[in-house]
């Protein structure tokens, strides 16, 4: 979550009738993070720590933003 808060970016993959089937998650340089999966976009996208604006990519929102802040 850490390299979405820097600018990080989430993109969908879908199959043919435009269900999500899996995840590429991004940092802002460009590379793929190995560590992201399904399982992992589905609980940050419950929690309400990632959105997607105007269809494009999930990026952290404030919400998550706020949550990795030290106190």
């Amino acid at each position: 979550m850490n390299a979405l808060a820097l600018g990080g970016r989430i993109l969908l993959i879908r199959d043919d009738d435009g269900t999500a089937i899996d995840v590429e998650c991004y940092t802002r340089e460009g590379w793929i993070l190995s560590d992201c999966t399904f399982a992992m976009f589905k609980s940050l996208r419950a929690k309400k720590f990632v959105a997607s604006q105007n269809s494009g990519p999930y990026r952290i929102t404030r919400h998550g933003l706020l949550l990795l802040r030290s106190p």
